[in-house]
């Protein structure tokens, strides 16, 4: 019998590569997401696979539990991938009842299943954030201490997902993702901001890259790589929770440096720090130890720091009508 996924916030950048990642492997998807302009997006990304039939696009609200019941009862998952949430760290700080998505879609989901499809696999989408001011590098046994409303949220959602583990026996997984990135991550995101801020520069359209802490250590790694790891964690036969990491962490002036070596320009002579875009606290050095989910799952990232870095710079100089061949030195 073939395997059905259900994904929350399938519009985002980790469930588009989810999607395509599931697809790959045979799976029947159905996903949803509340931006219905986004679904649209992503329904024209994967128009053209051969396989787009077997994926179905729905408008739908996590945080509703009515919406949640009827899609587990029509789709009798056997894996659900819960990645709704606000995602922006920053903009938590401002309002913070934006995170209700992260808690209340995460009981949501876990109450449909328990009641409705006791038998599904259920994957959690944590985050590094939780770990706060925790010393480096951060294993699954560090302390959490989380410095923002979004990291808050992310460690109640973590808890409950561990409770209904332990309680009431649900196969229910959840991965401590720290930072990871792609051409597809949205442009409030540093690495992000950094990349298309180049593209814009260099074809005249911008002439200076206003970023906030510039000694912010950040473990990136490829959004790719870590949906692999989502989907490892929920083949295993006994559910855990698995930080995924490169185990590698820079500076946010480290990245912007990197980035603008690519296309040889000097960037202190671009980049502006701007006391408006710093957050009010910012974890002083977050870098993970995925050495328990080499062990167990055999993950490990593919992606360099280095090849992460120049694939997003070089979809925005296309984007920007530019040839990275001509561009990059």
């Amino acid at each position: 019998m073939g395997r059905t996924a259900l994904i929350s916030g399938v519009a985002g950048q980790d469930g588009s590569y989810l999607l395509e990642f599931l697809l790959d492997h045979h799976y029947e998807v159905v996903g949803f997401d509340i931006d219905g302009n986004a679904l649209a997006r992503l329904t024209r990304r994967i128009t053209e696979r051969p396989d787009a039939r077997r994926a179905r696009l729905l408008v739908a609200d996590v945080t509703q539990p009515d919406n949640v019941r009827r899609l587990l009862s029509d789709t009798a998952p056997t894996e659900v991938y819960n990645l709704a949430a606000q995602s922006f760290v920053g903009r938590s700080y401002a309002d913070p009842y934006d995170d209700v998505v992260i808690t209340t879609g995460t009981l949501n989901l876990l109450e449909a299943i328990r009641r409705h499809a006791p038998e599904a696999r259920f994957y959690q989408a944590s985050s590094a954030e939780m770990f706060g001011d925790a010393a480096a590098p951060q294993t699954e046994q560090t302390p959490f201490a989380p410095v923002s409303p979004y990291a808050c949220a992310k460690l109640y959602a973590h808890h409950l997902v561990r409770m209904y583990r332990d309680v009431h026996g649900l196969k229910a997984a959840s991965g401590i993702l720290f930072n990871h990135e792609s051409p597809r991550r949205r442009r409030e995101f540093v690495t992000r901001k950094i990349t298309h801020g180049i593209a814009a520069i260099v074809s005249g359209q911008a002439t200076e890259l206003r970023l906030g802490n510039l000694d912010s250590r950040r473990d990136w790694g490829h959004a790719r790589d870590y949906v692999r790891a989502m989907w490892l964690m929920l083949n295993r036969d006994e559910p855990a929770d698995y930080v995924i990491a490169s185990g590698e962490s820079r500076t946010v002036g480290e990245l912007a440096r990197f980035a603008f070596d690519l296309v040889g320009l000097d960037w202190t002579r671009y980049v502006r720090q701007d006391a408006s875009l710093v957050r009010p606290h910012d974890p002083a050095n977050l870098c993970g130890d995925a050495q328990r989910a080499e062990a167990d799952l055999g993950w490990r990232p593919e992606v360099s720091f280095e090849a992460l870095v120049t694939e997003m710079l070089d979809a925005d100089l296309e984007a920007h009508g530019l040839d990275p061949k001509d561009v990059r030195r």
